[in-house]
């Protein structure tokens, strides 16, 4: 059944219907009218799945993706384009281009906390680039996994862009099939299964994975900016977001003022059952109910299996040795961990995997430089969180266990695209000097231009 979606979506891939510019154009704005004109069910969506706010839904979701396709339509043209590039002399009397190119057929794999930008972001680029695709969105994100089955096929013909559903099972089956891209978002405990499978068929893939991603508050921080970022980047989505901050290192001699503000601000947010999301499902709820030890827990723990909902939760005290640091939380607990000197941040900061995210606190210029200058992560920020999604300029994506590939923008193009290279030498000149047999003379004018 899958193979035969697949060779149906390779045999209309080869029809060169695809690499005409306007028709990928064409596409996009059929994607963007269908969003906007959905707009209403796709929030109802989303906030039956994770009880995302109108402000949420907009933001991180809907109103993220028709900017993405607004940026596209505008640069498109630019990102296509074929380059001519510098010839070197020893290629004399040719010219040398790059010319952008579809890989063919991808597979889109998408995760329940950002259930529609997760799969839609990718598309885009897919799109764009001009490949066809199969999507599988998350079955945990029950309704916008509904929403979006509607929503693809009413627009598009399945041997173009085709949406399938169902469990793990189905995801497995698909991703060992001879795509010529996986694109997947998720655990990296799946990360590396889909890594496997797809070496099988020498498929190259895009992991946007996770990770604990650290946020570091050194003494000189503005303590009270650094609680309202902090808190905004770690609760929006219930702490369901990727690059949320996964834990705060706290510098010893500011913990106790730093704290005072975080809890102040957090009450400030008001969050409660109704404006606060949920944790996607029961077994999610569970997981993050045991990494919870109740005689660390300062502030929050208010939590309801009925309705699925945790409260913004501090966690004091903590050491690396404790359950909630040996895993990503992906949910609305936070530990707090305390440092002396940020050369102790480094040292052990280095021996973890290396994080999807990075966020420093401080007005010292010098801490600026060693922390950004010694220590890896995908993406990051000084004196914010998670805002550096906003900027389209910016390539989003892991290293290490946190990730392979990035994308966003040009970045999803380029993700997409084979950057095909090729030179064209005119025939009228052809030097008797480049054939053997090869003299002294000949060598020695060689040595001097490949110099």
């Amino acid at each position: 059944m899958y193979e035969q979606r697949l060779s149906a979506q390779k045999d209309y891939f080869h029809q060169d219907a695809t690499k005409d510019i306007n028709f990928r154009k064409t596409q996009l704005k059929k994607l963007r009218q269908a969003i906007v004109e959905n707009e209403a069910v796709l929030n109802e969506a989303l906030r039956l799945d994770l009880n995302k706010s109108p402000f949420e839904a907009y933001t991180t979701e809907v109103g993220f993706c028709l900017s993405s396709i607004n940026d596209t339509l505008r640069k498109l043209d630019r990102w296509a384009k074929k380059r001519k590039v510098s010839t070197p002399l020893v290629n004399f009397y040719s010219s040398s281009f790059i010319q952008p190119e579809p890989l063919g057929s991808v597979l889109i794999i998408g995760p329940y906390n950002y259930p529609l930008q997760l799969v839609i972001e990718p598309l885009i680029g897919a799109i764009a680039a001009g490949n066809t695709a199969i999507l599988k969105p998350s079955e945990h994100a029950v309704h916008v996994e509904k929403a979006l089955v509607e929503l693809i096929r009413a627009i598009f013909e399945p041997q173009y862009i085709d949406i399938l559903t169902g469990d793990d099972q189905v995801t497995n089956a698909l991703i060992h099939l001879p795509f010529d891209h996986i694109f997947f978002t998720g655990s990296t405990k799946v990360g590396r299964i889909v890594y496997q499978a797809a070496s099988e068929n020498l498929t190259p893939v895009t992991l946007e994975l996770g990770g604990k991603s650290p946020t570091i508050v050194e003494a000189s921080a503005n303590l009270r900016f650094a609680a309202r970022r902090i808190a905004f980047g770690k609760f929006i989505n219930a702490g369901q977001t990727c690059v949320a901050p996964d834990y705060i290192y706290v510098q010893s001699t500011i913990k106790a003022a730093f704290l005072k503000e975080l809890m102040q601000v957090i009450d400030e947010m008001q969050h409660d059952q109704v404006g606060f999301g949920k944790i996607i499902h029961e077994r999610h709820f569970n997981r993050l109910s045991r990494l919870i030890d109740h005689k660390k827990v300062i502030y929050g723990n208010n939590t309801s299996q009925e309705h699925l909902f945790i409260s913004p939760t501090i966690v004091d005290d903590v050491t690396w040795e404790d359950p909630i640091m040996q895993e990503e939380i992906f949910g609305p607990l936070l530990p707090i961990l305390t440092f002396e000197s940020i050369d102790e941040v480094i040292h052990t900061l280095r021996r973890k995997d290396k994080p999807l995210a990075l966020y420093l606190f401080t007005q010292n210029k010098q801490v600026e430089k060693v922390v950004f200058g010694k220590l890896s992560f995908g993406s990051g920020a000084i004196n914010d969180t998670i805002m550096q999604l906003n900027n389209r300029d910016l390539p989003f994506g892991g290293v290490g266990a946190s990730g392979i590939g990035h994308y966003h923008a040009r970045h999803s193009f380029d993700t997409f695209s084979h950057h095909k290279s090729y030179v064209k030498k005119s025939p009228l000149i052809d030097l008797d000097m480049l054939y053997p047999p090869y003299s002294k003379t000949t060598l020695s004018l060689i040595r001097k231009v490949i110099k």
